[in-house]
């Protein structure tokens, strides 16, 4: 199978030729899990509907949820602006990842905003802050 010269065209892919691929639930817009696709694995996906990704470890394609039942049905596909990143909206059947959570960054939180102004905002009481 073959990607669209087009599309293909736009792909900004590392040194094995891969672009991730971000899997968000269409529904919630939850970020569900990230895995990689290359030429092959983006043209399977989006002649089938179904999410079809390259495992780095198997050095194989799968298509999510083949063996699990854990299926993704490709609502849109999108690119970032630079070409590097890959965006699938996706209805999730079942757990998204492997360890049988609803997403795989159900693991724990890192990070928090702890209420920090965002760039360019001014801090309460400074020049420039709303009175």
């Amino acid at each position: 199978m073959s990607l669209d010269p087009t599309i293909a065209s736009r792909l900004t892919r590392n040194s094995d030729g891969l672009v991730p691929a971000i899997a968000q639930e269409a529904g919630t817009g939850a970020v569900l899990m990230l895995a990689w696709m290359d030429d092959e694995a983006l043209a399977r996906t989006l002649a089938t509907g179904r999410a079809t990704y390259w495992s780095r470890s198997r050095r194989e394609y799968w298509v999510k949820g083949e063996t699990s039942g854990h299926t993704q049905h490709v609502r849109s596909v999108s690119l970032d602006c630079d070409g590097d990143t890959i965006l699938l909206r996706v209805d999730q059947v079942g757990p998204a990842c492997h360890t049988g959570t609803a997403t795989c960054f159900d693991s724990g939180l890192v990070f928090e905003d702890l209420g920090v102004p965002a760039a360019g905002d001014a801090p309460a009481g400074s020049a420039g802050a709303p009175a």
